[in-house]
């Protein structure tokens, strides 16, 4: 049984800290839009879909504190509340569709009264993370007929429960490929600097006892070249109209590889993932981290002092070199432009 990392109760928002893990598993509790932005900028959360979760969490904290005498008062406070919100990382497009679903929300009910809009609105996000679970395990469906009926897939960064409100996008569809009867083993890319491969990969992918073997990020051609790698599966935290996929730092050197190989190279990931705005992966911000995730390993330091450190936290892999974008509505391959805009019309209307 899949974890869930985001938990909603008697209005606390509990998230996991996944700084902590695999060592310790450690819940933290959460009552104010402040707290949830700052457990998104530190990555007590990460993973797209679930920092959309956590965002929506966030913006119904803000609203039930807001004191207003009309909707015009509140939708003020409201906006600037979300505005901090959306400033916590710019790269996961999830963040934004959430927000802009629960202003939405807000918007549409504005004839409610103050007590009824917040409830409103922590209705909403309550149904956010719940529709997030029930996307993956279509996404899954989908997306688990591309793998063989025994393979080693490869996969990059955590796009698992952990990543999501549970069940995983790229590890949802390896979930439902071994659901389906198949017998799949995964290599899971430490993912440096922030090692969401070797500890949460891996971590998640023993507590429901699917076999994994953790790999440095620099070994993956070496398994390609001898034979060991059938398919290779990545979420993403925002693809552009064409197709490009923006998604954790050393996802695009994993592309190549595959490329190279023959190897096929998925991606999975919810229809809130494509940003339709951008027509390709150039446009895509990429967020940039904090030197320290490179220069140490918690308070270990690897790198000397004042080292000059580049550390951008994800990179764009282009739709050349990938194989299927899978989603809760069905597969897109070959012409990204008019399969990707059919099938966010689709689950959209």
């Amino acid at each position: 049984m899949a974890i869930k990392p985001i938990l909603y109760e008697d209005g606390v928002c509990r998230m996991i800290d996944q700084r902590l893990l695999p060592a310790q598993e450690v819940w933290l509790d959460y009552t104010t839009y402040q707290g949830v932005a700052d457990a998104i900028y530190t990555m007590v959360v990460r993973g797209a879909p679930a920092i959309g979760v956590a965002a929506a969490f966030g913006a119904s904290f803000a609203a039930s504190a807001i004191e207003a005498t009309d909707f015009t008062d509140f939708e003020q406070q409201f906006l600037s509340c979300c505005d901090v919100l959306a400033a916590t990382r710019p790269t996961a497009v999830n963040l934004f569709w959430a927000l802009d679903r629960m202003k939405r929300v807000a918007r549409d009910h504005q004839h409610l009264s103050l007590v009824e809009l917040q409830q409103r609105l922590r209705d909403e996000a309550v149904e956010i993370a719940a529709d997030d679970e029930r996307i993956n395990k279509a996404m899954g469906q989908h997306g688990q007929v591309l793998f063989p009926q025994q393979g080693q897939i490869l996969t990059h960064c955590n796009a698992g429960a952990l990543a999501t409100g549970g069940y995983g996008t790229a590890l949802g569809v390896i979930r439902a490929a071994i659901e389906a009867g198949k017998e799949i083993e995964v290599f899971a890319d430490e993912t440096r600097p922030f090692w969401q491969g070797a500890r949460l990969t891996a971590w998640e992918l023993q507590q429901d006892d699917i076999p994994v073997t953790v790999i440095c990020d620099n070994m993956a051609g070496y398994l390609m070249q001898q034979g060991k790698v059938d398919a290779v599966i990545v979420g993403a935290d925002r693809i552009a109209a064409n197709g490009d996929v923006a998604n954790k730092i050393g996802t695009y050197t994993v592309a190549v590889l595959a490329k190279e190989h023959g190897i096929p190279f998925y991606v999975a990931a919810p229809l809130s993932t494509i940003d339709l705005t951008l027509s390709d992966g150039s446009l895509i911000p990429i967020e940039q981290r904090d030197a320290r995730e490179v220069t140490h390993c918690g308070e270990v330091q690897l790198a000397p002092s004042g080292v000059d450190v580049y550390n951008p936290a994800f990179d764009v892999t282009p739709s050349r070199l990938v194989t299927a974008i899978i989603t809760e509505q069905g597969v897109a391959q070959g012409d990204y432009v008019s399969q990707l805009s059919q099938l966010v019309a689709k689950g959209f209307q």
